[in-house]
């Protein structure tokens, strides 16, 4: 067995570490469009709080509806 694996498929303190915030919001924006990585899926739902990601989600959508409302203003007189 390897020295790094864990004996008792417990996560380990690297697992356990919430995400930056930079890691949250590319989760979002991801997700957004339907292309996450299994690997990411994973780290996000085993992280512990909802929260970041809510806030995340709240935050993407409310600049993605601004900047449509910006672009639709540019082009209609």
């Amino acid at each position: 067995m390897n020295e790094t694996e864990n004996s008792n498929n417990q996560p380990t303190q690297e697992e356990l570490k919430p995400p930056s915030f930079l890691q949250v919001m590319m989760s979002v924006f991801a997700a957004a469009f339907g292309v996450q990585k299994d690997e990411n899926y994973e780290r996000d739902f085993t992280t512990g709080s909802p929260l970041p990601f809510i806030l995340g989600g709240i935050l993407f959508t409310v600049l993605f509806v601004l900047t449509l409302v910006g672009v639709v203003f540019l082009v209609l007189p």
